[in-house]
């Protein structure tokens, strides 16, 4: 006889996280409920799952996003299988718009089941910190062009044009504080 695999599709958010579980010998969706966001919680809950189904192997999914990816690093450092699916990678039925967390779980676990979802690498902790500089960086410089624009918009509204040649040099930077603004609430928008 073969071993049976509970296979759990977890629709995670930062507060909860619904549980869905398709078991292997079975065509049914069971929806688990509700549990909290927290590792914790979920070592309750497969303490729970193991306690009722001690044969039973476990299997868990759940769509990439914002939470990130500790919880799948916390299954696999126990030796679960866990996937993280891209939602852009999961099928969906032409006109099923509504989209509630049991129904996210259920989906989740139904496919996952039937071997129709596919995972996306799982950064380890040094690739995904490499990432964060990068991704800090573009949105620091981002941030930098947006600024600037709505200065020399500002400015420009105002009558001031740099005569100079190359702007954010430092002679630019000196014409900057130079300036002085006709009211007071003019020049707090300048400084800013």
């Amino acid at each position: 006889m073969s071993q049976v695999i509970h296979f759990l599709g977890l629709d995670v958010h930062k507060e909860s996280v619904a549980v869905s579980i398709a078991p292997s010998d079975s065509t049914e969706v069971r929806h688990y409920g509700s549990i909290g966001g927290t590792l914790d919680d979920l070592d309750r809950l497969i303490k729970k799952l193991q306690a009722a189904a001690p044969q039973a192997e476990l299997r868990f999914c759940y769509e990439a996003g914002p939470t990130g990816y500790p919880l799948c690093r916390h299954l696999r450092q126990q030796k679960f299988v866990c996937e993280v699916v891209a939602p852009s990678l999961i099928p969906k039925k032409p006109g099923d718009r509504v989209k509630t967390n049991r129904r996210d779980s259920d989906q989740l676990a139904r496919l996952f089941r039937a071997g129709e979802l596919t995972g996306i690498y799982v950064p380890d902790e040094g690739d995904e910190a490499i990432r964060d500089l990068v991704r800090g960086r573009d949105s620091a410089r981002v941030d930098q062009l947006k600024a600037r624009q709505r200065l020399k918009g500002f400015l420009l509204r105002h009558g001031f044009r740099y005569a100079g040649k190359s702007s954010w040099t430092e002679k630019h930077q000196r014409y900057l504080a130079s300036l002085v603004m006709p009211y007071p609430a003019q020049q707090i928008v300048l400084r800013e």
